[in-house]
């Protein structure tokens, strides 16, 4: 690709921000095709205050540790308390992709539950744009939770997992 294309496409993208913006839209995505085999694929993204917080993962840690007390009402509080994203071993996605918890399908996963990982080591990869990138350990650890699915999408600031 050629640096005027490069500049084009800088200025396309950000001419579909403004577009975003300017009509209150949450998402747009558009294919710009160059030729047979050289395309440019965009999906820009506005990123929103609300916090999604999956029920199935959170839930099993706060019922035992409520579990003595008032059995009933512990389990529907804990986990709208609990956000992934506030914990302070919390790997946030740095970018909006595609979350791949291994090099390739197939392969062993690159941190699993209960895995003692070091500061600097790929724990997972994020597609951008045709692009991996490779998301580091913040620091040294082991790997308490995995928040996400392999394959699946991921926003910008989202709770990837928690190394304590």
């Amino acid at each position: 690709m050629s640096k005027q294309n490069t500049d084009t496409d800088v200025a396309f993208i950000s001419a579909l921000a403004e577009l975003l913006n300017k009509n209150d839209l949450t998402e747009l995505s558009v294919k710009r095709e160059y030729g047979e085999d050289d395309s440019l694929e965009v999906r820009v993204v506005k990123q929103s205050n609300v916090v999604t917080v999956a029920a199935a993962a959170p839930a099993p840690a706060p019922v035992v540790h409520h579990a003595p007390a008032a059995a009933s009402p512990a389990p529907a509080a804990a986990p709208l308390s609990e956000d992934p994203a506030q914990h302070p071993g919390a790997v946030t996605s740095p970018m909006v992709g595609t979350v791949y918890l291994a090099a390739e399908p197939g392969a062993a996963p690159f941190a699993t539950i209960g895995a003692q990982v070091t500061e600097g080591q790929t724990v997972l990869i994020i597609e951008a744009m045709k692009t991996m990138n490779h998301i580091p350990a913040p620091r040294a650890g082991t790997v308490k939770r995995i928040l996400v699915e392999d394959g699946h999408p991921v926003e910008y600031g989202a709770p990837l997992m928690i190394i304590e």
